[in-house]
């Protein structure tokens, strides 16, 4: 009974409408993926549990954590209101998920659209990317930014702290991610096992003091 109930969501997530080319487009990616240069950026629906359970871990000490992880919900409303999904991830060798999500999957807004999207990443981003943030905000009145953050990247560092405010002054929301948005990300964004049935995420031991941690910490940055 229970791998029925579970099984349920997964086929309505794959049933957006607007999902169905975007399907096609995917499989030709895929193909393309294997002959790019190394530190490119990875692009896809739904990342492995292997990277999500490291990459996404709120710890304190993120060492060997130097990628970021990008999953995002693009909400697109005009005439026709749209939705996508996906994941972006980077190598720090070339450019960063949040860069690269404006110049890859938002490269240009249309004025007459509105924006709504919503981000989940695995750490905060850093100046250079908090700064192309910013700006971008600035300049898109339309657009509306929620970032959902692991964990707090460099948060001591004055100039960090410093690049975070501006996020908030251009009307970025950043938030910590909650347990419950573990659990959303893992459901959403996660590749299941084919042909077992969803597994539940699993806390860790140390989330919710993690996210209480960093929690305070935004509220003082703020």
């Amino acid at each position: 009974k229970m791998a029925e109930k579970q099984e349920e969501p997964s086929n309505t997530q794959n049933g957006e409408p607007d999902n169905a080319e975007e399907g096609e487009g995917k499989k030709k990616k895929k193909v393309k993926r294997e002959d790019l240069p190394p530190f490119e950026i990875v692009t896809g629906e739904r990342l492995p549990a292997i990277f999500f359970k490291f990459q996404f871990r709120n710890v304190e000490y993120s060492s060997g954590r130097n990628k970021t992880f990008l999953c995002y919900v693009l909400e697109t409303q005009g005439k026709e209101s749209t939705t996508s999904r996906g994941y972006l991830e980077d190598e720090h060798a070339a450019s960063h998920a949040e860069i690269a999500f404006f110049n890859t999957i938002l490269p240009k807004c249309e004025s007459s659209l509105r924006y709504n999207i919503t981000w989940y990443v695995s750490s905060s981003p850093c100046v250079t990317c908090a700064d192309r943030i910013s700006e971008t905000l600035r300049k898109n009145k339309n657009l509306r930014l929620t970032i959902m953050v692991g964990r707090l990247f460099m948060w001591e560092e004055p100039e960090m702290q410093a690049a975070l405010k501006k996020m908030k002054s251009a009307g970025c929301k950043l938030r910590i991610m909650k347990p419950q948005d573990f659990e959303y990300v893992w459901q959403n964004f996660v590749e299941q096992e084919e042909g077992e049935e969803a597994k539940a995420f699993v806390p860790w031991e140390d989330i919710q003091e993690n996210f209480q941690y960093y929690e305070e910490k935004l509220a003082e940055i703020l």
